[in-house]
């Protein structure tokens, strides 16, 4: 009796070990291919939010798994498709300094071209998110001419080019509508001359060019014909 008595409790001890154990002690993580074979189900069902958890936990506990280049590129991508376009250019340009060897280099050249493409927001901003966009675009036209992404740079860059023309055309006519013609007047000259290739802005541009350049005689002329409207311009500073 006194056995059967001992026993049972050695049998509720280790029990209540494995009840302790559950309700105290943390879960074990997961593995690197855990977390990684997690991330690739998320990504194929579209949970890039649920990804870039599993990824960035991959990361930071597991740096040298044999699954972390890999998974530090997945993460660009995530983030990417998650619509985080600030947050992928870190990434892929964290890849490109880690990795500037690795065989898809031409491909994380191309997403943080188009990253920071998508990034743009509005004319009136400065863009240098669109020239730093043509500089990635131009490193796979010049070093990866077999690359398959090559034809599609060529597609951003004109598009980049687009749009910075088009940034310099509203702030020239800013400077028109303040009757800053002289200034009006260099960047309508510079849009002409810089983006030869965009005809229909080139066009438009050269014709407010001719405009402002005669107002900018006229406001020239006219000062030196009224010396005294210049003075009472510096009575007024």
């Amino acid at each position: 009796m006194r056995t059967y008595f001992l026993l049972c409790c050695l049998v509720f001890f280790l029990n209540g070990c494995g009840i302790i154990d559950y309700y105290f002690l943390a879960p074990p993580e997961d593995t690197a291919q855990e977390l990684y074979e997690n991330a690739r189900g998320q990504m194929q069902d579209k949970e890039y939010a649920a990804a870039i958890d599993s990824l960035t936990k991959l990361n930071d506990r597991y740096p040298f798994s044999p699954y972390s280049v890999q998974a530090r590129l997945m993460l660009g991508d995530a983030y990417s498709l998650d619509n985080q376009y600030i947050e992928a250019v870190d990434v892929y340009e964290e890849f490109l300094s880690m990795h500037p060897r690795h065989e898809s280099i031409d491909y994380v050249l191309f997403q943080i071209g188009v990253n920071k493409f998508k990034a743009h927001r509005s004319i009136d901003l400065p863009q240098d998110g669109l020239a730093e966009a043509i500089e990635s675009f131009k490193r796979i036209v010049d070093g990866y001419p077999q690359s398959s992404y090559r034809g599609e740079a060529l597609v951003y860059i004109g598009k980049c080019r687009k749009l910075i023309a088009e940034h310099e055309l509203y702030v020239a006519d800013f400077y028109f509508k303040s009757q800053s013609y002289k200034a009006a007047w260099i960047r309508y000259r510079y849009i002409v001359e810089t983006f030869p290739e965009l005809s229909e802005i080139v066009q438009l541009a050269e014709s407010k060019a001719k405009v402002a350049y005669f107002y900018a005689q006229e406001e020239d002329n006219d000062t030196r014909r009224h010396p005294s409207k210049l003075k009472s311009f510096f009575n007024w500073l």
